[in-house]
């Protein structure tokens, strides 16, 4: 899981389908930008507990990366980071089946 996830989420940052960070990713979500969200599993319970209620409140997919910390989720998008959000639709269905194919 972690392998193909991460790829996809750094294609998905060099083709500027990605926002930074829970304050952007929520503004994102709140705007109808967002086609889902990934959380690293170390963030900060507020952070985790704000994202996960705008995104239920907007119907948007929201998901928490178990086997991924911050750590490894800013390697991979190239900025440090706990929560990204996904603009692109297309990124977003293939980062969503590989979290899904492989549990």
């Amino acid at each position: 899981m972690n392998n193909k996830t991460l790829t996809l989420l750094g294609f998905a940052a060099k083709a500027g389908a990605l926002v930074f960070g829970s304050d952007l990713s929520v503004k994102a979500v709140r705007c109808g930008k967002a086609k889902s969200v990934f959380v690293a599993n170390d963030i900060s319970f507020k952070s985790h507990k704000e994202i996960m209620f705008h995104c239920e409140k907007n119907r948007v997919e929201a998901f928490e990366l178990k086997d991924i910390n911050m750590t490894e989720l800013g390697k991979a998008v190239g900025r440090k980071c706990g929560v990204v959000a996904v603009t692109d639709g297309n990124f977003s269905s293939s980062i969503i089946s590989s979290l899904t194919s492989d549990v």
